[in-house]
């Protein structure tokens, strides 16, 4: 059973509520979020917040509250909350009312839940002011494979405003709401992205020992690069190599000259994505010479994700709250590691932190046309950061 939320942030579920489903209505990709942006530094001045700043890393909003006794003095008793506000370019199909106005763009991932809730901790915060030192609340674009977290850290954001923790909220499909969990050290994936072309000699598929045949160099490869997870990673270290697109040929009686592939790796840690990478550059090059043709494996666009890894300390804190908020029994410390990545990594390699899980319910899973944030979670989010807020800068 849930445990119930205060009085003063159940108030808010209507107005909460109405939030979401408008972020749901009008979503926006990548940097490209004017609309998200506006309205979250509009709320945050709204509140009575103490700085509002707009456009860091393109189009990131940050807002500074200080606690009961004004500003903080330093790093020490300044903590950074963040919640990202980007959408998918994928077509909704949920049928819901208030479902997306834009063709081809859908929150299928929960963020607008995310900037709900972070919003909605914001006014309960700045209304109480129940904390000693500043809260620095990131409103993060771009956080769906374009590195809006790396963006605003370029643009001076923990510079500027240097903390000692950061956190953040992924709602989670399947774990039921009102519960939490989180991951003990590495929890989401690095990714690394590679175009790998293979180059032969074209010609009539009747008379193929004429040609160097470019289909058959790209079919080892595939196979090949199965043998980097089963024989070249230790079998202790969790890997993935996804060769996820094959171009090649149009016609049924030619052999093409090239083809063109698409590969995904995935891993925890730096000296497993080195280890992968080097492995996948030699297979491709010694199977094509093997063949007779040529290879190039060039980097995918965008830069790679690096493992996302939560800190002990900053775990136990994000723990602490909650269990407060939910109760033990509705909070689970031993959530296994996700192969999905997640770009607040940026962000906990230059500062500790805790990356948790709220439950949303009996839900579509994420990145699916189907997905809808569960309105249900919103109270739980908010509570988690205003408890959270309390013990990470006590008064």
């Amino acid at each position: 059973m849930n445990a119930p939320v205060s009085n003063s942030i159940a108030a808010m579920i209507p107005e909460l509520t109405e939030w979401r489903r408008d972020f749901h209505r009008h979503p926006e990709l990548g940097y490209d979020v004017p609309r998200t942006a506006r309205l979250v530094a509009e709320r945050l001045r709204g509140f009575g917040f103490d700085a509002v700043i707009e456009g860091v890393g393109k189009t990131g909003v940050l807002g500074l509250l200080h606690g009961a006794d004004g500003p903080a003095a330093g790093a020490e008793k300044r903590v950074l909350f963040r919640a990202d506000m980007d959408a998918l370019p994928i077509h909704e199909a949920t049928g819901a009312e208030y479902a997306s106005s834009a063709q081809g763009r859908m929150h299928a991932c929960g963020h607008d839940g995310h900037t709900t809730m972070l919003l909605g901790a914001a006014r309960r915060l700045a209304e109480t002011r129940e904390f000693d030192g500043t809260l620095v609340f990131c409103f993060q674009p771009a956080e769906e494979g374009e590195a809006g977290a790396q963006a605003m850290i370029d643009d001076g954001m923990l510079e500027r405003f240097p903390v000692k923790g950061a956190y953040a909220v992924h709602n989670w499909p399947g774990v039921p709401v009102g519960a939490f969990g989180v991951v003990r050290g590495p929890a989401m994936a690095a990714t690394g992205k590679f175009h790998i072309t293979v180059e032969g000699v074209g010609g009539h598929a009747a008379f193929p020992h004429l040609s160097r045949d470019p289909i058959v160099a790209a079919a080892a490869i595939v196979m090949a690069a199965q043998t980097i997870v089963s024989r070249v990673v230790d079998p202790l270290d969790p890997a993935v190599v996804s060769i996820t697109a094959i171009h090649g040929g149009e016609a049924f009686n030619v052999i093409p000259n090239r083809v063109e592939m698409k590969c995904n790796i995935r891993c925890f840690s730096d000296a497993v994505g080195e280890t992968i990478e080097k492995e996948l550059r030699r297979i491709c090059a010694d199977t094509a010479a093997a063949l007779g043709a040529r290879v190039t494996v060039e980097t995918g666009a965008g830069i790679p994700y690096p493992p996302t890894v939560n800190h002990h300390a900053e775990t136990e804190i994000a723990l602490e709250a909650m269990r407060a908020v939910a109760g033990p029994r509705n909070v689970r410390d031993d959530v296994r590691p996700v192969m999905g990545a997640e770009d607040f990594a940026f962000v906990l390699r230059q500062v500790p932190g805790a990356y948790i899980f709220v439950g949303n319910g009996d839900s579509a899973m994420l990145h699916n046309p189907q997905y809808d944030f569960s309105d249900a979670a919103l109270p739980y989010g908010v509570a988690y950061w205003v408890e959270l807020a309390r013990r990470v800068l006590p008064a």
